[in-house]
């Protein structure tokens, strides 16, 4: 099972915007994309990698979980930034379009070559019908990937699906992903609201991410962090219940065990059990 940390808010930051990448030290999210992909111009690429990389090396981000997302694999930057992004060891490459296990294999042979240290992970993005499909073949492909993201915006696009509220079009697909990650014990981020001024719909969207499972959201502006911090964390109602449950189950030691009226069983001691080391790696 992937290391339980927080990764309730991940904040994707433009690598060619010198004051974003300085502003994100200071921003309460719990890990940063520092990218070099849709948020950079053909003609900054390589500057941009060069910041982010000494971004990412630079130890400036405290406990935040520094990540870089470098160009899709059938692009002309893509070699030249993973080289870069392993000698830079952030830790993880996040790798947009992975289609399947084999595109997996070579992602970790490039990182292997470039002198990646171990703890640079894989975080791949799966954003097209194909890696729908091929969801549990991805996070299964390699240890070193431990993350899924969901590219819903290009998802969307590939269906010729419509943006509406509660996502629809789109839940198919969630679900699919979903099932991958906890079937091969990895994590799974959601995907970006694009209406930054819609707090309201932001937040449905993250309660609907939560609710359906997911371990935190990716996010596009700095105002989405805080609601979706609050929305991802236990509750100070779920963490007295989880408290309680844990309570009752071991005082009683055998036989059934009711709560607030509710049967307990293991499962349900599992879950509370999780509830509060969520918790706890959120305060720490």
């Amino acid at each position: 099972m992937t290391e339980l940390k927080p990764r309730r808010s991940v904040l994707y930051m433009p690598g060619a915007n010198e004051r974003a990448l300085e502003k994100a030290k200071t921003l309460p999210a719990d890990a940063l994309i520092l990218d070099l992909e849709d948020a950079v111009a053909p003609d900054a690429k390589e500057a941009a990698r060069e910041r982010v990389c000494a971004a990412a090396s630079s130890g400036d981000y405290g406990d935040r979980e520094v990540t870089i997302r470098v160009n899709g694999l059938d692009t002309e930057w893509h070699d030249a930034d993973l080289r870069a992004a392993a000698s830079a060891g952030p830790a993880a490459v996040v790798v947009p379009k992975v289609n399947s296990a084999a595109e997996v294999h070579n992602i970790e042979r490039a990182l292997e070559l470039g002198g990646a240290p171990e703890r640079t992970k894989i975080w791949a993005m799966v954003e097209t019908p194909v890696a729908m499909l091929h969801a549990e073949e991805i996070a299964a492909a390699s240890e070193r990937l431990t993350v899924l993201v969901m590219g819903t915006n290009d998802l969307a696009k590939e269906l010729h699906a419509e943006f509406v509220p509660g996502r629809g079009p789109l839940l198919g697909g969630l679900s699919l992903c979903l099932l991958a990650a906890r079937a091969t014990g990895k994590v799974i981020l959601d995907g970006v609201y694009n209406d930054v001024k819609d707090l309201a719909g932001f937040e449905d969207e993250c309660r609907q991410g939560r609710q359906y499972g997911f371990d935190g959201k990716t996010l596009i502006h700095p105002g989405q962090v805080e609601p979706c911090n609050r929305i991802f964390a236990p509750s100070e109602e779920e963490i007295d219940r989880s408290r309680r449950i844990i309570e009752a189950f071991e005082k009683a030691g055998s036989g059934v065990v009711t709560v607030d009226g509710r049967m307990i069983e293991n499962l349900h001691v599992d879950n509370a059990r999780r509830v509060l080391a969520l918790a706890e790696a959120v305060k720490s």
